[in-house]
């Protein structure tokens, strides 16, 4: 069973930092794109950040200059890096990663169970 496990959501003051992590742990043979999505009370979810296997990147608009999504292929993890938190920063994290759990099977999405960032300004 492939488990997505984030980690290091917090309450932050605006213009603080958090860096976020994700690890994949299962039964893995391949991890194609990962990313970083946010939901925050009443609106959408949407994509914060994405990363593919060969560490392409691209970030929403609201987000660039402030975040770096990064990711560790030996760890199966992947990070979020926040700097310069405002308070419309305020969301649920998630991640996502495209995985393929047997050689001969397709990738599919998984996605972790989410981690609550506060902004506080």
């Amino acid at each position: 069973q492939l488990q997505l496990v984030e980690s290091g959501g917090g309450l932050v003051q605006a213009g603080g930092s958090l860096r976020l992590s994700c690890a994949a742990s299962g039964t893995i043979f391949s991890i194609n794109a990962m990313g970083w999505y946010r939901q925050a009370p009443g609106k959408q979810r949407e994509l914060v950040a994405g990363i593919t296997n060969g560490g392409s990147t691209n970030y929403a608009d609201s987000v660039k200059g402030r975040f770096t999504i990064s990711r560790d292929n030996t760890k199966n993890t992947a990070y979020l890096q926040m700097n310069s938190l405002k308070p419309e920063d305020t969301a649920v994290y998630s991640c996502n990663a495209e995985v393929k759990t047997r050689a001969w099977w397709p990738y599919r999405d998984y996605w972790g169970q989410g981690t609550q960032v506060t902004v506080s300004s």
